[in-house]
This record gives C-alpha cells, sequence and structure tokens, in this order.
C-alpha cells in the first residue's frame, strides 16, 4: 500500500476529486487547506499603486491511502487534471504504508481500506 501526498491548487481540487471518483481507485482521501511555497518565492502584486509580495499561496493538500496497483491510476490522474501549466501547479510525494487498520472493525491491511 502507498499514501500519497498531492499539494495543488485550490481551484483544481473539484476537478481532481471528480477525476479520482471516475478512476475508482481513491476509496477515501482526506484534504487539507495549507499555506506555503515552493519554487516561485509567492508572487508580487500590486494593490492602490504599492508593490507587495505574497510569500505564502494557498494550496490543497490531498493524502490518500491506496493499493499499490492503484499507484499509476492516481498519478496519472493528478498529472493530467491537477496542472494548469504554470509554477505553483504542485507536487507529489510517494510513501510506502506498513500498516493500515480500521478503528470500527479492527480490519487490517488492504481489507480496511
Amino acid at each position: 500500500m502507498k499514501h500519497i501526498k498531492a499539494v495543488i491548487r485550490p481551484e483544481k481540487l473539484n476537478e481532481v476529486r471528480d477525476a479520482l471518483d471516475k478512476a475508482g481507485c481513491a476509496k477515501g482521501m482526506m484534504i487539507t487547506d495549507i499555506v506555503g511555497h515552493g519554487g516561485q518565492k509567492g508572487i508580487e502584486q500590486v494593490w492602490r499603486g504599492e508593490k507587495y509580495t505574497v510569500d505564502l499561496l494557498p494550496k490543497v493538500m490531498l493524502d490518500l491511502v491506496v493499493r499499490d496497483a492503484d499507484v499509476p491510476t492516481v498519478k496519472e490522474v493528478l498529472l493530467r487534471v491537477a496542472p494548469i501549466g504554470e509554477f505553483g501547479d504542485g507536487k507529489i510525494f510517494i510513501y510506502n504504508v506498513e500498516e493500515v487498520i480500521r478503528i470500527r472493525t479492527g480490519e487490517t491491511g488492504e481489507a480496511a481500506l
């Protein structure tokens, strides 16, 4: 099993959720509103003639735990749907998951997903 953590633009969240749902490989996910910056180091804006830098930009972080066989599909969906083709499109991180336990039933492993 793998833990996939994806940082995406907030405006792409609904499209990504719909695409993952249609692909049928993400049975559950956690969504967190976050702020941060990557290589772009924020953006410069002008308000009432004054320039200022917004260095922490809003993003959304998706956390999914999926079967190993579903990882390529999740990656394909994220790479196809999430980008707009500019700096700040996000990142995908993939980690190994040692164990999953469903608290309600005590099921473990893939059965707990």
